[in-house]
This record gives structure tokens, C-alpha cells and sequence, in this order.
């Protein structure tokens, strides 16, 4: 044991950070002296010995030589973390750009998600390792082989100075760096922390470029970003507890994390929150986090990251929340428009062409809608015409979600009822016809043209097509049935040719009214 701490003292004082003499060792490191890293497999078997030295020095004190030997020790012991904490820096700081997340990320799915299960099967037993990695599954790992040997030496400091009780200080580090990394990568996504307050009282334009920025960020940080933070600490803190790993990648990803889920809960909870115009946005951003929720589940599944689950299971509800308080205000819109201008030559209202085209646009969110709506089934609070609400729902479906469909053949039926009333404001009958006959019959292109058709199904699409036949003809028969009775009779002989006349200059003349 007292060979040991002489052997000790000569490898570690070539190494001392606070030497005052002058050394070559002062201004390289020890991990990049040779490939096979054969000074840094000496410099970290020294320190182990040293430390079994100390250990036994301390537990034994029946050597009268124990103090002075246990003080040289420690100090060898100090300098030599000191050289390590330098090493482990410089490694971080040097390995910045290849060790991004993005980097670790993927070289990770390269073996699969097998390393946040067991972290120690990415490397080899010694720090020496080929660059040429395998691991046990098989996958070639030399697709980037310097961030492979850098995670390496991490590894084999971490585990030196955490069982050296220097874990604090290592850590420190590691945290320190790998922090930063995380916040200038979220940055460069286009992210910036905000408070609630703050998002609350944004004009939608400016509101709505941070949303643009946090839906590809966020996508990008779910899938990348935090899923390479978690593999790199689980790497190189592989022989540490697994409370340490736990503890350290909370440190580095969880805030960071939070910040992003609670900037959704906080556009989710804005003044827009009912506004059906908004409500794409909602659904980009519910879907932003629903599409990756395994990620967040197995990124952030230590215990000490709960809160950040508990805070993007929160963003999700509210923002479901939000969405289906926007499509009841957009119910409630279409039953309170009271426009009394008819539209000329009975065309298309615009409230039609609104309301379709929004309808279609919710076609693209079926799946995120249909969990959504899943737990709220429509209610219907008003009575409406029996034969409008049987043909409107008669069973359409075509296997899609029944409550999906019944909600978007409720958005239409209402659009048809205040179509419906928007008709009485015609002063001629058979213009209202017309109006019904255009409307409904744009209703039905729309749906045959999009997913609608689908959704709504086939049957739903043929009683309405019906129903513009039957106006075309209502039209048809109430519009001309003046013009016709203007003609003369057939037994008209007895007329006189000036009455003749007349009674075809008057159909000609209400003719070219109807036309």
C-alpha cells in the first residue's frame, strides 16, 4: 500500500494543474496523448490505487507511518481530481459540436433504445477501446468514432471521480456545460423563455410567429434534442447510481422542458383561447406534443423528471380543452349570425363558403380531433327539424369515428338551418329556392371534394343531392308557373290579334326576369 502512494506520486505530480514549474502537461491534456490513451489507462489506475491506499490507511492505523501517509494521500488525491475536473472540462469544451444532441441522438437509434435500459452495454470495459465499436446488437458504431472515444473518457473520469467521493464536482461540471448546450440549441430553434403574463399579453401576430417558431422546435426537441441529453448522461455517468443519471439529466433538460409545455398551457389559456379562428394553431400545437408523447414518456421517464410529464400531460388537456371551447364558439357563431342582406341573385352566402372551408380544414386533424371529442359526445340542446336531423346523420361514418362524424354533420346542419331562415329573406319565392338550391349544392361539392365525403359517408352525400334536386324543381315550378299563365289559352280563337300579341309580349317579359 505505501508503494502505492509513492508510485502515485510521480505520475500525478506530471500532471499537477498548480505545479509551479513549468510543464508541457500544463497546456495538454492527458486523454490526447497517444491513441491508445495508454498515459490516461496509467493516470486513472493510479488514482484507483491510490484511493484503495487511503481507504486502508484510514480503516488500519496500526502503521506509525498512517498519518503522514494518509495526509499524502489526500493530497495526491486532490491533485489528482483537479487534473481529471481539467480533463473532464477540456473533453466537454472540445467535444461541444460533436457531442450535440443531435449527434448522440442519433448514433443512438443506432443500437436502439436498449442504451436507456442499460447505459453500460455502449461501451467497452476499459477506456481504451477500438474506434471501431460493436455493440452487443450488433450495429456498427464507427460512424462517428470521436465522440464515441470522447464519450469514453467521460465515462472512465465520471466513474473515478464519483467513487473517489469528488461526484459533486464532477457533476458541477458536466451540468454546467451540458446546460448550455440544451438553452443555445433551443435558442437557435427559435425559442425564448416567456412567462404567462407575458404570452397573455401578446397581439396575436407576434403571438402567433412564436407559435410558427415552437412547433418545429418543439418537434425537433422531443425527437433530438432532449432524447440525446438522456443518452449522453446515461453514458457517461453509466457506472454512477442510477439516482445520479436520474438527478444530472433533470438538471440539464428538465427546466428547459417545462419551459416549452408551459408556453402551450400559456397560449392555451390566452385571450384567443375561444376563438375559432385560432383554432388551427391549437391543433398544430396539441399535435406538436400528442405525436410525440411516447418520446416524452420514455425521455423523461425517471422520477425525477415527473414534473416535466405532469407539465406536458397539463399543456395537452388544456389545449384540448381550448380547441373544444373553439369549436363550440364556432357553433354558437353560425346560430347567432343575424346578417339580414340577401344575396343577390340567390348565390352563395359567405357564411357558407366560411363555415365549409373550416369544416374541410378540421378533416386534416381527424385522429388529434377525435381523441379530443373522445370523452365529449354531442349534445344537443335545441330541437331541430326532425327530417333535417335524420337526414343529416342517417349513418354515415364509413368505419371513421362516430363522434367526429356526428360533430362535423352538426356543424353543417346548423349552417343549413340558418341557410334555411337567410332564405326567408328573399321577397320572391322562387329567388329563395334558388338561394337553397346554390347553397346546399355547394355544401355538397365541398364534402365530395374533401375527406368530408368519408367522414359524412355516401348516403349522406345522396340525401342531400336529393335535396337540391327538389329545390332546383320547386324553383322551377313556382318561378314559371306565372310566366305560363301569362300565355294565351288554347281555345283562343276567339281573341283578337292585338290580345294575341299582347299576352306574348308579357311572357317574354317575365321570362327574361326569371333568367
Amino acid at each position: 500500500m505505501e508503494d502505492n502512494i509513492s508510485s502515485a506520486e510521480s505520475i500525478i505530480n506530471k500532471w499537477d494543474v498548480d505545479s509551479p514549474s513549468v510543464s508541457y502537461t500544463k497546456v495538454t491534456s492527458l486523454f490526447y496523448q497517444d491513441d491508445d490513451r495508454s498515459e490516461a489507462l496509467r493516470f486513472i489506475n493510479t488514482v484507483k490505487d491510490l484511493q484503495r491506499s487511503l481507504l486502508f490507511f484510514i480503516s488500519d492505523r496500526s502503521s506509525p507511518d498512517s498519518h503522514s501517509l494518509i495526509v499524502t494521500a489526500q493530497k495526491l488525491m486532490e491533485s489528482a481530481m483537479k487534473r481529471l475536473q481539467k480533463e473532464f472540462y477540456q473533453i466537454l469544451s472540445v467535444n461541444r459540436d460533436r457531442l450535440d444532441p443531435e449527434s448522440v441522438s442519433t448514433r443512438s437509434s443506432l443500437t436502439s433504445l436498449n442504451s436507456l435500459d442499460d447505459p453500460r452495454s455502449d461501451f467497452e470495459d476499459d477506456i481504451g477501446g477500438s474506434d471501431d465499436e460493436i455493440n452487443p446488437d450488433g450495429d456498427s458504431m464507427n460512424q462517428s468514432p470521436v465522440p464515441i472515444q470522447a464519450e469514453s473518457d467521460l465515462r472512465s473520469i465520471a466513474e473515478c471521480m464519483i467513487s473517489a467521493g469528488y461526484g459533486k464536482e464532477c457533476l458541477g461540471v458536466y451540468r454546467s456545460l451540458r446546460r448550455s448546450i440544451v438553452d443555445d440549441s433551443l435558442y437557435r430553434l427559435g425559442i425564448e423563455r416567456l412567462t404567462a403574463s407575458q404570452v397573455h399579453k401578446m397581439d396575436w401576430e407576434v403571438l402567433e410567429i412564436r407559435i410558427r417558431s415552437w412547433i418545429p422546435a418543439t418537434r425537433n426537441a422531443l425527437q433530438s434534442l432532449f432524447h440525446g441529453e438522456r443518452v449522453l448522461c446515461d453514458r457517461v455517468f453509466a457506472d454512477a447510481p442510477v439516482s445520479v443519471r436520474e438527478s444530472c439529466f433533470a438538471e440539464v433538460s428538465g427546466e428547459q422542458a417545462i419551459g416549452l409545455f408551459s408556453f402551450a398551457e400559456s397560449v392555451a389559456t390566452s385571450k384567443f383561447k375561444k376563438s375559432p379562428e385560432k383554432m388551427f394553431r391549437f391543433l398544430d400545437m396539441y399535435e406538436s406534443i400528442s405525436d410525440h408523447w411516447e418520446d416524452i414518456q420514455s425521455t423523461f421517464s425517471y422520477e425525477s423528471s415527473a414534473a416535466v410529464r405532469s407539465h406536458a400531460t397539463s399543456a395537452l388537456l388544456t389545449l384540448a380543452e381550448t380547441i373544444r371551447s373553439a369549436l363550440a364558439e364556432l357553433e354558437s357563431a353560425i346560430q347567432k349570425d343575424w346578417s339580414k342582406s340577401a344575396v343577390p341573385g340567390g348565390g352563395v352566402h359567405p357564411l357558407t363558403g366560411y363555415v365549409m372551408n373550416y369544416v374541410a380544414f378540421l378533416t386534416d386533424y381527424s385522429q388529434s380531433l377525435t381523441d379530443i371529442l373522445a370523452e365529449y359526445p354531442l349534445q344537443v340542446r335545441a330541437p331541430l327539424p326532425e327530417s333535417l336531423l335524420s337526414t343529416t346523420t342517417s349513418s354515415p361514418m364509413n368505419g371513421c369515428d362516430e363522434n367526429l362524424s356526428m360533430r362535423l354533420a352538426w356543424i353543417i346542419l346548423l349552417l343549413l338551418c340558418k341557410l334555411d331562415g337567410k332564405a326567408e329573406l328573399y321577397k320572391e319565392v322562387p329567388l329563395s329556392y334558388v338561394f337553397l338550391a346554390n347553397n346546399l349544392n355547394y355544401v355538397v361539392e365541398k364534402v365530395k371534394g374533401t375527406d368530408l365525403e368519408e367522414i359524412l359517408g355516401c348516403e349522406w352525400v345522396a340525401n342531400h343531392e336529393a335535396k337540391v334536386r327538389q329545390y332546383a324543381a320547386n324553383y322551377e315550378r313556382m318561378g314559371w308557373s306565372k310566366v305560363l299563365s301569362s300565355m294565351p289559352p288554347l281555345d283562343s280563337g276567339d281573341r283578337t290579334a292585338e290580345e294575341v300579341g299582347e299576352a306574348f309580349r308579357s311572357f317574354n317579359e317575365r321570362s327574361r326576369r326569371r333568367t
